[in-house]
């Protein structure tokens, strides 16, 4: 029995056949072209046609992953239309007179390089969606198909990476689980295995050898764990966990309706994440105490060209305010920027977008937009209990200048006799280590705090958590960030105010009893992590 540790991805346990994903793309071969027009033709027909799929595949996905993480193909289009993008082909083509797949496959890494270089906001951090997109356009022009995902009977997959687009269509019901030697824990492909529910483990290295082709293969998804032909002792306690974990899963569901309350007797809220007003419908499903953080840039990620009418999110914020009735729901205004970004905003290009133009930066910058916002989650605070939430705060500054806005648009809509609720809530979001030195005096000016750990814990370290070549320095754990979170929680309760957590941590079991002890009031998870959750709490003394 071989035994190799990974990064765990998504939880679960997944027993088969492995099996090596080879993409069956024919051998890319250079060779010269006569006609160099015409090649650069053939390749933007190949282009348009990449685009159609790509927009089919957003389609497609939404009743799967829903339509934050299908915006991912949208991205993907962006980088199939970016003219940088389109030059550094065909000047392969132009120059070299070569093949338009090669020049495809070519000129992908180049690309890479030069939105490092250049700043190219929209797709740094995002190599393995830009490989995607090339892949695809090869397969495309070569007129190849990657066929190896067919398979009559279930297996474990196991690849280099797993792109995407590969991972969005994997068929739950043939594809066990996967296993790869790359990857970083925050990918798409991590989002969309942990959104499908597939077991999964990545970051084996070369450790993973396609000498194991054919060979039994066991995933342990909770401990990032994998078993080549596993021996009797491993294959039985293996089995007996995945046993376990249908039979935990079928047990959760009788908690609902139960309160969120450790033996001793100390309660803690558990609220829903959600992006799209399609995740209503889990939250109520999840038994959640309301939604904790309604990420509403979605809105504008989706609608493509065009801001979102103040009408459109009137009528978002409406429902979610209707769904949840007298539970709060928590509206986070547009957190664009960094690797959230919009068509329909023009944000420029940055050296370092994760720490740039982005979050309330944009809102206070775009005070049109960000009125239009404020009017439409107003408006919506009569239909419910609604809060609104400023992300990316760094000062106490930035916290008033929003709320002058805010009162500009409660006085216009006062001037329209529109009705809304006089006394809503602002609360402020706790990412950045300059708004956790300043937490007390920013407990003083608004009514509650979220303290968003993934981008806590990425400004703290100094570690981006999209680049997997650092991800090693990436801990969640790690004495500082905790330390954060017990001053930010002393400093709001000394102003008698309310806290949450709404990033990742929120959902992570070892420090759920830390949370608790240091007097967390609410945490916030996606709505299959509730149930969960609240059985962590139950089981406290």
């Amino acid at each position: 029995m071989i035994t190799l540790t990974g990064k765990k991805v998504s939880e679960g346990v997944a027993i088969g056949r492995l099996s090596f994903y080879r993409r069956d793309t024919k051998e890319i071969k250079k060779f010269d072209v006569k006609d160099v027009e015409k090649e650069i033709m053939r390749f933007q027909k190949g282009r348009e046609k990449a685009l159609l799929e790509l927009k089919d595949l957003y389609t497609d996905s939404i009743k799967d992953v829903g339509e934050a993480n299908a915006a991912i193909f949208e991205m993907q289009q962006m980088i199939l239309e970016d003219q940088d993008y389109i030059d550094v082909i065909t000047g392969v083509i132009l120059e070299q007179k070569l093949n338009a797949e090669y020049a495809v496959q070519s000129a992908s890494e180049h690309f890479v390089e030069t939105c490092v270089q250049e700043g190219k906001n929209y797709v740094q951090g995002h190599d393995t969606d830009i490989r995607d997109v090339s892949c695809r356009l090869v397969r495309i022009l070569s007129r190849s198909w990657k066929d190896k995902l067919l398979t009559d009977e279930p297996i474990v997959l196991a690849a280099n990476e797993i792109y995407p687009s590969e991972a969005v269509q994997l068929d739950k019901t043939k594809i066990l689980g996967f296993v790869t030697r790359y990857g970083a824990i925050n990918s798409h492909t991590a989002v969309l295995a942990r959104t499908m529910g597939i077991p999964s483990v990545i970051g084996l290295g070369e450790a993973l050898k396609k000498d194991y082709d054919g060979k039994t293969i066991i995933i342990d998804g909770f401990e990032g764990k994998i078993y080549i032909e596993p021996d009797y002792t491993t294959l039985t306690r293996m089995k007996q966990k995945k046993e376990s974990n249908v039979s935990q899963v079928k047990n959760l569901e009788r908690l609902k309706g139960k309160d969120n309350v450790t033996q001793s007797g100390q309660r803690i809220d558990i609220c829903a994440n959600i992006g799209k007003r399609e995740d209503i419908e889990n939250v109520l499903r999840s038994d959640a105490g309301g939604i904790g953080l309604f990420r509403s840039e979605f809105l504008y990620m989706e609608n493509r060209h065009k801001l979102p009418t103040e009408e459109q999110q009137f009528q978002t914020y409406k429902l979610a305010a209707e769904a949840m009735g007298a539970k709060r729901v928590v509206i986070r205004t547009a957190d664009l920027g960094g690797d959230k970004q919009a068509e329909c905003l023009d944000l420029g290009e940055e050296n370092n977008p994760a720490m740039g133009y982005r979050g309330i930066r944009i809102s206070l910058d775009k005070d049109e937009m960000f009125k239009t916002q404020l009017r439409a989650i107003l408006r919506a605070s009569v239909f419910g209990n609604v809060s609104i939430m400023l992300p990316m705060i760094t000062s106490l500054a930035e916290v008033q200048s929003a709320k002058v806005m805010l009162e500009a648009a409660k006085r216009e809509l006062k001037d329209e006799k529109t009705a809304f609720d006089e006394d809503i809530q602002v609360g402020v979001m706790i990412e950045t280590p300059a708004a956790v030195m300043i937490s007390g005096e920013l407990a003083r000016e608004v009514d509650f705090f979220s303290i968003g750990t993934n981008d806590l814990s990425q400004y703290t370290m100094a570690v981006d958590r999209q680049n997997g070549r650092i991800g090693r320095y990436y801990d969640p754990h790690h004495p500082a960030l905790l330390k954060m979170i017990r001053i930010v929680t002393n400093n709001v309760h000394l102003e008698g105010k309310r806290i949450s957590i709404c990033g990742d941590l929120a959902a992570d079991l070892t420090l759920t009893e830390f949370f608790i002890q240091i007097g967390i009031d609410e945490l916030s998870v996606t709505p299959p992590q509730v149930l969960g959750l609240r059985k962590k709490i139950r089981d406290i003394q």
